[in-house]
């Protein structure tokens, strides 16, 4: 198999294989990278049953080739569909899916969980809001973008894979939903009922998947489809607590009202449902340590901003990346007059000084931005004054280089904060000029 093509891409190896495809880990020589490639098996558009069916989702998931770029959304690069070969190209993340972590032997730290299921929440927000209700979603359809699968290393960020279920609304119409998709010990009770459906499926399958990597096992158990469709329309599953220690009653709610039968009190958004993820790191429930902040924990501060307002999520996802946080006790020296430093920094929360020779020039609170001036100079990175923690605080550092590397949209959106920055600055001072 090594050396053969399928279209312009060569094939490197077999990674997997399904009732209706065969994945192959492939190589695009014109983009040069790793790409994997499923490839239809031609018997299955054939199918005189579910043919039609197949084919149906197949031109879903290629619909959506270059439109889905978000960090935790496997992208999709190609696809070709025609009578003799049907493919869609895809990128390759090498760390296998989170099934694995689903048993009770294998379960994956609660902050982890948390972790994972805020990502996804910002991923499938994302798509909802490009009109699209992934209508799928499990642990087999969420791949972890690093780490040994075998060795059971679930470290790095998340892809959520197949939009070949998704309902597509483009603006125009919204497209015939097609019953029969999706798996069903994760379906919501309107998806089971063959109700029209939303984003709000979504919520539940993914409190679905939260619970299930949070107790090992899922919250309906039954030996026949008949039997789950009844538990999830009728029963209430016990909280994940019941079958694991050390999770907060928080996150049983959390769970609870993703899991809701009833859509008004169910979450109405994503961003609701990250709201109340954040919050668990917040009240320190979850973490272990007051030096260690979640990505949860850093995207949700961040968007909370006014600086960072005009960011994209994945602006915002990027931001995330090439920060560095640090608590900070009362009396600690972030910036020194005079010296160099090619770094600016974010107060999240407490109170620094800002002095010159010893005289207090202003109190920085969170929200506010200093050390801007050395990078924006680009050249002289020289401090103009001390700034010193009054109180204990929270300091993002985001390093010259990093924004210098930074996508062009997320250099222009801090440039223009940059400046909305300075203006008000000049205004200030201007308004104490004035009044002396």
């Amino acid at each position: 198999m090594n050396g053969e093509r399928i279209g312009k891409y060569l094939v490197r190896g077999v990674l997997g294989e399904g009732a209706t495809s065969r994945v192959f880990l492939g190589y695009d020589p014109f983009a040069q990278r790793e790409v994997a490639i499923k490839l239809i098996f031609p018997e299955v558009l054939k199918d005189r049953e579910r043919g039609r069916l197949y084919r149906h989702l197949l031109m879903n998931e290629a619909s959506l080739a270059g439109k889905l770029v978000h960090p935790h959304i496997v992208q999709i690069y190609d696809a070709v569909v025609d009578d003799n070969v049907s493919y869609v190209v895809m990128e390759y993340v090498p760390g296998g899916t989170l099934e694995q972590f689903c048993t009770p032997d294998r379960l994956l730290p609660v902050d982890r969980v948390v972790e994972i299921i805020f990502k996804c929440t910002r991923a499938l927000d994302y798509a909802y809001r490009l009109g699209i209700t992934h209508r799928d979603i499990k642990p087999a359809n969420i791949l972890l973008a690093s780490g040994d699968a075998s060795g059971g290393d679930a470290s790095g960020d998340i892809k959520i894979s197949d939009f070949g279920a998704a309902i597509l609304n483009t603006g125009d119409q919204t497209q015939t939903q097609v019953s029969g998709v999706g798996s069903p010990a994760y379906m919501s009770p309107q998806q089971v009922r063959e109700m029209p459906l939303n984003h709000q499926t979504d919520i539940y399958s993914l409190g679905v998947v939260m619970y299930q990597l949070l107790a090992g096992r899922l919250p309906f158990q039954a030996s026949n489809n008949f039997s789950m469709v009844y538990q999830i329309t009728n029963t209430d599953a016990p909280p994940p607590s019941a079958f694991r220690g050390g999770i907060p009653v928080s996150l049983d709610s959390v769970v609870a009202r993703a899991m809701q039968k009833d859509l008004e009190a169910r979450y109405a958004s994503w961003d609701a449902f990250a709201h109340d993820l954040a919050q668990a790191f917040r009240n320190r429930q979850l973490s272990a340590r007051r030096s260690e902040f979640a990505d949860s924990e850093k995207f949700e501060t961040l968007r909370g901003l006014p600086f960072f307002y005009d960011f994209s999520d994945v602006e915002i996802w990027e931001v995330v990346r090439f920060s560095a946080w640090d608590e900070v006790s009362p009396d600690t020296i972030i910036m020194k007059d005079g010296e160099s430093g090619d770094f600016f920094c974010f107060v999240v929360d407490g109170e620094l000084r800002v002095l010159k020779r010893g005289r207090l020039l202003s109190v920085l609170t969170a929200g506010e931005c200093f050390g801007e001036m050395a990078v924006i100079g680009r050249i002289h990175h020289t401090r103009g004054a001390d700034v010193i923690a009054q109180t204990g605080a929270r300091v993002v550092t985001i390093p010259g280089q990093a924004l210098r590397n930074a996508s062009d949209a997320c250099q222009m959106h801090f440039y223009q904060a940059f400046l909305e920055v300075l203006s008000a600055r000049l205004a200030q001072a201007n308004s104490r000029l004035a009044s002396t």
